[in-house]
């Protein structure tokens, strides 16, 4: 499975983006997928966790109420619809895929994708 995030870009503190995470390559039936991010000097950490129906969801406190993610598995592909940004969300934000959802959440999945820059001005 190839993972294709995009998305990200400059957008001011309270706006909103939307990322997409687009796979392609061996099948996306079953996959669990997760967001993640990374901000300069600091280690990767959990967004948020959906299940391949989307009938399950997870996410970090720090996100909680202000980001959504959902899925298209017709499209092969998962969001993450952020709003309220803040200038702590400022990240290369990253998706990733595996068939168990206990692994993507631990970010032990097999799958990732390149990453896509989240900058919010303060």
């Amino acid at each position: 499975v190839q993972l294709q995030a995009s998305g990200g870009g400059l957008v001011q503190a309270g706006g909103s983006l939307r990322l997409s995470c687009a796979a392609s390559g061996r099948t996306f039936s079953g996959a669990a997928m997760g967001w993640f991010r990374q901000a300069p000097g600091k280690e990767r950490e959990f967004v948020s966790v959906i299940s391949w129906i989307g009938a399950n969801t997870y996410y970090a406190e720090s996100v909680k109420g202000r980001f959504t993610t959902s899925r298209d598995n017709a499209k092969n592909t998962v969001y993450l619809q952020m709003n309220g940004l803040k200038a702590e969300d400022t990240a290369v934000y990253y998706c990733a895929a595996d068939t168990n959802a206990l692994a993507v959440r631990a970010g032990s999945a097999r799958y990732w994708g390149q990453g896509t820059q989240v900058t919010v001005s303060s």
